[in-house]
């Protein structure tokens, strides 16, 4: 089959190469005897690709490897008691591999494909939308009629906290650097769309009645004091990831002065032992679709053999919805 595989750790412009390679056996490494085979049709494309081309991800497969986490697809050969039959759409996370024309992935993060959505937008949907529920709901106790804001709000993370979060029933406030960004959190529901570069802080204290409930922080970097700074008494910080570069530092009198709290939320190490959370966590996204509230927002395309180019637009920051590629 055609794969891209990471051949070595010199970053985007040079760490890919398209390649053949056999074809996946139907049966995944971390749940032996209960995989799913699947027939790719768009892979996603997201930051933890970017790390693992210069061998900065904490997970480092020896070289070379095919990359790739999550696919939308047509379910090929499934093992008995998976759930899942030849013809299925699906949406699977497979860890590794899914930049290539056929990836395997666990019985427990594959998931049928509602009629609603196509196959790029099931390549969007499990590592953003279940990171972001999680996020929200099993770590950050996000309750009907808080009010939260999102950084990075247009990117992947960004659109499905948003959408996840309208349909917990909380107020969502987006925080974006450019006018096509702001254009793409309004489009995913925010409620309201402040400006990073402006007095963002200030202005999600007043748009919330004097503090925030929750901040959902998948970017690091400096703005993280100010988010500290924007909670109501009893807020919470969700800590998500570090696309801004730089990780951030918290002064504990912060938190004690107005009982607040910095919440780390791992969404991979943490279902990897779970199944049934993670299945749990599949069944509150599928209400959510069925709502009318989860609705992934594809935006860049490329080729397979165009991976390079959407890897750099996610490490430019330059994302807007789910990078995908088009493998068929």
């Amino acid at each position: 089959m055609r794969a891209l595989q990471i051949t070595e750790l010199t970053g985007p412009d040079t760490a890919l190469k398209i390649v053949d390679v056999p074809e996946p056996a139907p049966e995944h490494p971390v749940t032996p005897g209960a995989g799913v085979l699947v027939d790719v049709h768009v892979a996603g494309v997201s930051f933890p690709e970017v790390l693992q081309t210069r061998g900065e991800y904490q997970i480092k497969p020896p070289l070379p490897f095919v990359p790739g986490s999550e696919v939308g697809g047509v379910v090929r050969a499934a093992s008995e008691g998976s759930g899942f039959a030849p013809g299925d759409r699906v949406a699977a996370f497979c860890m590794l591999g899914g930049f290539a024309e056929v990836a395997v992935a666990p019985d427990f993060l594959t998931f049928k494909l509602p009629d609603a959505l196509d196959f790029a937008q099931g390549a969007s949907l499990i590592l953003n939308y279940h990171t972001a529920y999680f996020a929200l709901k099993l770590r950050g106790r996000l309750t009907e009629g808080e009010s939260v804001v999102v950084h990075g709000a247009a990117g992947g993370v960004g659109t499905a906290a948003l959408q996840v979060a309208k349909g917990l029933g909380a107020t969502t406030i987006a925080v974006v650097s450019t006018d096509e960004k702001a254009a793409i959190a309004e489009q995913a529901g925010a409620d309201h769309v402040v400006r990073s570069d402006g007095a963002w802080k200030d202005e999600a204290k007043e748009l919330s009645g004097g503090g925030v409930d929750l901040v959902l922080d998948p970017v690091g970097g400096d703005r993280f004091t100010d988010s500290l700074r924007s909670l109501a008494e009893g807020g919470r910080v969700v800590v998500v990831g570090f696309t801004g570069g730089s990780i951030p530092e918290v002064k504990v009198n912060r938190l004690l002065l107005n009982n607040t709290e910095v919440i780390g939320a791992g969404w991979g190490a943490y279902i990897l032992s779970k199944p049934d959370v993670n299945r749990q966590t599949g069944a509150a996204i599928d209400a959510l679709i069925a709502g009318g509230f989860v609705k992934p927002i594809v935006g860049q395309r490329f080729g397979l053999d165009q991976a390079a180019d959407a890897l750099k637009v996610i490490d430019g920051r330059g994302a807007v919805g789910k990078v995908v590629l088009d493998v068929r």
